[in-house]
């Protein structure tokens, strides 16, 4: 895009609270320059003036570029190849009438060296509280590292407890993880992730729907869930409390169509009762493992490995063999009679069972008697 453009994009960034469905249309009809210049002259339907009367008038398109040139980042829009455009067609298919904010963003601030649409192609958002607990940030960090291991980018908020504990996971494993922010993406937010998130703006990428200079407010981290639901093919919550900003993720995962998984806690955890709510929905996915997530949001074919289960030498026999193996003593000796009468089974079909298990090592004949074989 040219010049021009990128200071009408960055203009109607700033000018009205996304998303802005009347915005969005006047862009369609009327290209972003023409639709910049009718806001600049109140020229437009009443309900866009109405929402854009507070900022109209400021104009920061200049200084909210340089502040991105600065930093290395770009401005994204649909009319770029980077756009996720199979990812966020899931906002047309969603109920608006019960979720107005449905809707894909007008434009992307972006830092970082990844693609957006490559990350959207394979990824997995992981959410959870912010009071995380040590299992908590245990099991975010062992997806993670797992989804990374697998090919997945890891999406997430870039908030602390769960959030944090998945980005760094994936910065660990040299992997690709998204934050995808409520504010400019000049203001690390929250502070104490000011390091983290320029390792994921350096690495992975930084993700915003807001110009520099904007800080969060609680309807703007509501609003940026959809994004991250939109971007992750799953989303998984790991711990959450029944109202909590993972829980309204999992909600815009639903009303998306994309696949929500959550992670079982103890029960006496006040972090897990989120979760706990959602395994109640026949359509959510209980995981525990990497593996569980990738059978739910990669590609066709992608099971998830049976568990691992201890194996004995019990385990191929019949069940006449096992009733005669335990009529077995665990000290000593018995005949066949003895056998029978301890197994319950006639004397005349003791035999056979008996003659297996000493092919398998069970059992061994001494003296006309049977025992068990040492093991």
């Amino acid at each position: 895009m040219d010049e021009s453009e990128r200071l009408a994009w960055a203009y109607l960034s700033r000018v009205a609270e996304p998303p802005n469905p009347k915005l969005s249309e006047l862009v369609a009809a009327e290209g972003v320059i023409g639709a910049a210049e009718r806001i600049r002259r109140r020229d437009a339907d009443p309900k866009l003036l109405r929402s854009t009367e507070a900022r109209y008038e400021l104009d920061c398109a200049r200084a909210d570029l340089d502040v991105l040139d600065r930093m290395g980042g770009r401005l994204v829009t649909d009319r770029d190849d980077e756009w996720p455009h199979a990812a966020f067609a899931a906002f047309q298919g969603a109920d608006r009438d019960r979720r107005p904010d449905a809707r894909a963003p007008l434009v992307l601030w972006v830092l970082g060296p990844s693609q957006l649409c490559d990350i959207a192609e394979r990824s997995a958002a992981i959410v959870g509280t912010r009071a995380a607990t040590s299992y908590g940030e245990y099991v975010a960090s062992d997806l993670a590292s797992g989804l990374i291991d697998r090919d997945f980018a890891v999406i997430s908020g870039g908030a602390y407890g769960i959030d944090g504990a998945a980005h760094r996971a994936a910065l660990s494993c040299d992997g690709e993880t998204v934050a995808v922010l409520a504010a400019g993406l000049d203001i690390p937010y929250p502070a104490g992730h000011s390091a983290l998130l320029h390792r994921v703006g350096k690495h992975g990428l930084l993700v915003s729907e807001y110009p520099p200079g904007m800080r969060p407010t609680r309807r703007q981290f509501l609003t940026r869930n959809r994004l991250v639901a939109a971007l992750g093919r799953a989303t998984v919550v790991v711990e959450a409390g029944v109202r909590s900003g993972a829980a309204n993720t999992a909600g815009w995962a639903h009303a998306l169509g994309r696949p929500v998984c959550a992670v079982p806690g103890p029960i006496t955890s006040s972090s897990s009762v989120g979760c706990h709510e959602l395994l109640k929905r026949e359509d959510v996915t209980l995981v525990t493992r990497a593996a569980d997530v990738v059978e739910v949001a990669g590609r066709c074919g992608e099971l998830a490995p049976d568990l691992d289960r201890p194996t004995t030498g019990l385990d191929d026999l019949s069940d006449e063999e096992l009733t005669v193996f335990e009529a077995l003593p665990g000290r000593g000796m018995r005949t066949v009679d003895e056998i029978a009468v301890t197994a319950g089974i006639p004397a005349t079909e003791v035999l056979g069972p008996l003659t297996m298990l000493n092919v398998r090592g069970l059992a061994t004949q001494e003296n006309g008697c049977w025992k068990l074989a040492k093991r």
